[in-house]
């Protein structure tokens, strides 16, 4: 007991104990699947230590609606044991590699109470410091279109328009110029064809004849 307050009032004062350092843990935020399919939950630490050969994964799992958390998976000693009581008994796998300090699962034949929160916690002793890391996990029929989807595609077609926009102005200016050009032409050779030019040579059919 005393052990436990010392450590946690070293974790409320940022003093990490002589010997161990800080882990930092990583998950997704979160994950759409479908019902019926697999879905790999990663997880993964970092660490200043090389992997400890006492490298620990722990899954926790909260379903929506409910304030408390029960333990779904553990790994020690180089051994993976799955809860043999809860809702994942018989459909969760351990796909990770704790050499590489991968401690992901695998969730099979998703149904809609799957719906909720996964924590992950390692530790690679002596660092064993660290907060836990959380994703969720949203079952659906059909997995909805998200929203930076949309948003790309309507940043698509404003950036579509504006080209367009910038293009019939440019192409505007140019039949405008050229009809300007035209005219101006014909305004300065307009009173001088078939007659007399200034130097007195003639233009049009005069000079032909």
């Amino acid at each position: 007991m005393l052990t436990f307050l010392a450590l946690a009032s070293s974790l409320l004062l940022g003093i990490v104990p002589e010997g161990c350092q800080a882990i930092v843990i990583y998950t997704g935020w979160e994950r759409h699947a479908l019902v019926g399919s697999d879905i790999r939950l990663s997880c993964s630490f970092f660490s200043w230590r090389w992997t400890s050969e006492e490298v620990t994964f722990s899954w926790m799992y909260r379903p929506d609606g409910s304030r408390d958390s029960i333990s779904i998976f553990h790994y020690t000693g180089g051994v993976p044991y799955v809860d043999n009581k809860g809702p994942f008994r018989d459909r969760l796998e351990f796909v990770g590699n704790p050499a590489r300090r991968d401690g992901s699962i695998l969730i099979k034949n998703l149904d809609f109470i799957d719906n909720g929160t996964f924590t992950c916690d390692a530790k690679n002793p002596p660092d064993i410091v660290g907060r836990p890391s959380s994703v969720r996990l949203l079952v659906f029929e059909k997995v909805p279109i998200q929203a930076g989807v949309i948003t790309g595609a309507i940043i698509g077609v404003v950036l579509g328009l504006l080209v367009l926009i910038v293009v019939i102005y440019y192409l505007m200016r140019f039949l405008v110029a050229r009809r300007v050009f035209s005219l101006s032409v014909r305004s300065v050779t307009g009173p001088w064809a078939g007659g007399t030019l200034p130097d007195g040579s003639v233009t049009g059919t005069g000079a032909e004849a």
